[in-house]
């Protein structure tokens, strides 16, 4: 934690940023524990990223998180960044300190691997294959931190194959990538299925999959947060799957900071999922 005269300041960095819930978790924790501080949404343009990062420090600013579309350009401008920033090429947490700096980390893969423990118990990284679905800026963090957990096979697939295989190439080259029409064969024997696409999502493509390779042994997650099941989640608990959905991974990847900004490390409970959803 940074240590400030005047009451901590931290906010969510985004462009837009009116739908972000980051708020709503840190303002509960604030309110839970009775910390003496703030924690707000700042609307930055791209443009002016760069200036609002510099300015935050001298308004009380301790540290900040960051979403689309600042995540990369906020790592290259920081002071310093943790191995798991290096690695993606991206941050989704600040911390502001007068001394070192900007400090950027990215704790998404942390908030995914973190939902998945909570919600399964004994969940094993190590007890079979995964397949991960999509290969986006939310698949990069999750296929890291699934290869650090020790995973033992990783398939991943998406649509554009060239873009899995350079995401391969990139940042993972243990991983398997398969063909977009092998995706349902690809699910047989997998302990967990990961949905990093749109797939089923308003303004996304069909939930193509029928997931007819999965059963009562597999755990399914989708981590784009939606209210109520996604058609990924419905279709994997017709099949029998433990699903876990991604609002969890909001929750728990928010943690770090505010243990950093705040001093306290917060819990992850039934009263926090219930002040955020309102």
């Amino acid at each position: 934690m940074t240590t400030h005269e005047s009451i901590p300041l931290a906010g969510v960095i985004g462009w837009p940023i009116a739908h972000s819930l980051s708020p709503k978790v840190h303002g509960h924790w604030l309110a839970r524990y009775g910390i003496a501080g703030a924690y707000v949404p700042l609307g930055v343009a791209e443009a002016d990223l760069e200036a609002a990062l510099e300015a935050l420090p001298k308004l009380g600013f301790v540290g900040a998180n960051v979403t689309m579309p600042h995540k990369e350009r906020a790592f290259a401008v920081a002071d310093t960044r943790s191995d798991i920033a290096t690695r993606l090429g991206a941050a989704n947490t600040l911390t502001f300190d007068p001394v070192n700096g900007i400090a950027a980390d990215n704790t998404d893969g942390f908030g995914f691997i973190e939902n998945l423990r909570e919600k399964v118990s004994g969940w094993d990284a190590g007890a079979g294959p995964v397949a991960v679905l999509g290969a986006g800026g939310a698949a990069r963090a999750v296929i890291v931190a699934l290869l650090e957990a020790g995973v033992p096979e990783l398939r991943l697939l998406n649509r554009t194959k060239s873009r899995a295989e350079a995401l391969r190439d990139e940042i993972a080259p243990a991983v398997t990538v398969l063909d977009w029409t092998e995706a349902e064969a690809s699910l047989a024997g997998a302990s967990l299925v990961v949905n990093a696409t749109s797939m089923g999502m308003a303004g996304g493509p069909e939930m193509a999959l029928t997931l007819h390779e999965i059963g009562p042994d597999t755990v399914a997650t989708d981590i784009v947060y939606a209210r109520g099941e996604t058609p990924f989640l419905t279709a994997a608990k017709g099949r029998g799957a433990t699903v876990v959905d991604g609002f969890g991974m909001l929750l728990h990847q928010a943690r770090p900071g505010f243990e950093r900004w705040f001093g306290r490390a917060p819990e992850v409970d039934d009263e926090l999922r219930k002040a955020v959803l309102g």
